[in-house]
Formats: structure tokens, C-alpha cells, sequence
């Protein structure tokens, strides 16, 4: 469910004139409510980038001077994950972070 939300919200993000980049996804995934016992890696990949979610707050806020180590591991977990997410600045990644 947290997917197609992630998707239509960096979607709308990356066509925003305050956006310079093309940012079209995150490395979030769905996880129904009943797999989260499966194989599948991507219920973490919700909750790291989630739970970056106050970080990421602080961050916008002050301009970029307050990096939150959970922010930063979701920016590095974002960027190792998805190619789309090399091409934007980290302002940029966390306002998407912001926006799920």
C-alpha cells in the first residue's frame, strides 16, 4: 500500500518547479499486511525511509544544517537502491521523504 502512495507523491514531487531533478520513486515497496514474514526486503526499505521522516523535517527546515543520522540512512539506502535517486541533490530527497 505505502508504494503506489510513494510513487504519486515523488511523482508529483518531481514535477514541481521547486524541483530541478527527476525523481520518480524511492526503494519503498508494498508489503501486504499479511507477508511481512516474506523474503522480500522492502517492508525495511518502508520503515528506514520512513522513520527518516522527523530528519528529514529538521533538515528542510534548517536549510540543510540539521542531518539526522536516520536521515542520512535513508538517503544512502535511497541512492544505493534506486538510480533515479542519484540524479537529485539530497534537499530534493528529503522533501520526497517528506511528502509519503
Amino acid at each position: 500500500m505505502i508504494r503506489p502512495i510513494l510513487i504519486c507523491a515523488l511523482l508529483a514531487l518531481s514535477s514541481a518547479p521547486a524541483l530541478a531533478g527527476s525523481f520518480a520513486g524511492t526503494s519503498a515497496g508494498a508489503s501486504s499486511a499479511g507477508s511481512s514474514a516474506s523474503s522480500d526486503s522492502t517492508s525495511g526499505d518502508d520503515k528506514v525511509v520512513l522513520q527518516a521522516r522527523d530528519d528529514a523535517a529538521s533538515f528542510v527546515a534548517s536549510d540543510g544544517q540539521i542531518r539526522g543520522a536516520q536521515l542520512e540512512a535513508a538517503l544512502r539506502q535511497l541512492r544505493e537502491r534506486r538510480p533515479d535517486a542519484r540524479r537529485v541533490n539530497d534537499m530534493q530527497l528529503a522533501r520526497a521523504i517528506l511528502a509519503l
